[in-house]
């Protein structure tokens, strides 16, 4: 047996995982959308090991959410954005790795990644993440300042906003999503210079499908993917 093959064996319930990952999205758009608006699904990667992520990338994925703790090892025909908390003394680490950051949440960190950018004559494309639960184990702005960070990041010319991104609390009720939602649409309809609002980034294993009824179009699936992790970020 060649070692693809063994890959292929191995890792037969990843594919499984994701063909069920598939319908159900795609149940949730039929379901839910108005607009029939495609839904990317992210595979979570922190924790896995490079030979199933590859596995993955080989079935049909084509974006990976990493930490970059092993961005030399994964396939290169995913995209890749950064996920988790980002310090701005590791901006450095990442800003010619990732094609997305979906975790800015404030000037400051904006700042470095603006400079950073300039240095290396690019425009970073990134999400602002908003903590839409108000909860103080997770980073993010408050959702009441969202908006005021988004224009003060639309100053910045080598960042450009993409959209928002949000972790809901576990078991919150649908109205936490729809206030996501509502927020996204509001800053959208605002036309700030250098934000454009096409990505809302928000649902995991456990509350995807909900989260594409609220509008989500960007779902980052860890464990529902891969399976129980000592990491459940996704």
């Amino acid at each position: 047996m060649n070692p693809l093959e063994n890959s292929e064996h191995n890792f037969q319930y990843i594919l499984e995982n994701y063909k069920e990952i598939c319908y159900n999205v795609e149940n949730a758009k039929v379901k839910y959308s108005k607009s029939g608006a495609d839904v990317s699904i992210m595979a979570v990667t922190k924790t896995v090991e490079p030979e199933k992520i590859n596995f993955a990338v080989s079935q049909g994925i084509k974006l990976l959410g990493e930490f970059m703790s092993k961005k030399d090892m994964y396939d290169k025909s995913a995209q890749v954005h950064f996920i988790g908390h980002l310090q701005t003394n590791k901006v450095k680490y990442i800003i010619n790795d990732v094609a997305l950051i979906q975790s800015v949440d404030s000037v400051k960190l904006a700042s470095e990644i603006n400079r950073l950018a300039a240095k290396n004559s690019k425009v970073m494309d990134v999400l602002v993440e908003v903590n839409v639960g108000d909860e103080a184990s997770k980073s993010g702005v408050a959702f009441e300042e969202c908006i005021g960070l988004v224009k003060d990041i639309s100053a910045l010319d080598n960042v450009h906003i993409k959209g928002l991104m949000a972790i809901p609390p576990i078991g919150c009720g649908e109205d936490i999503f729809e206030k996501m939602h509502e927020l996204y649409l509001k800053i959208g309809e605002m036309q700030i210079k250098g934000v454009d609002m096409d990505i809302l980034s928000m649902g995991m294993s456990g509350d995807y499908e909900l989260a594409i009824k609220h509008g989500s179009n960007l779902v980052r699936i860890g464990t529902k993917l891969f399976g129980a992790r000592k990491y459940f970020g996704g």
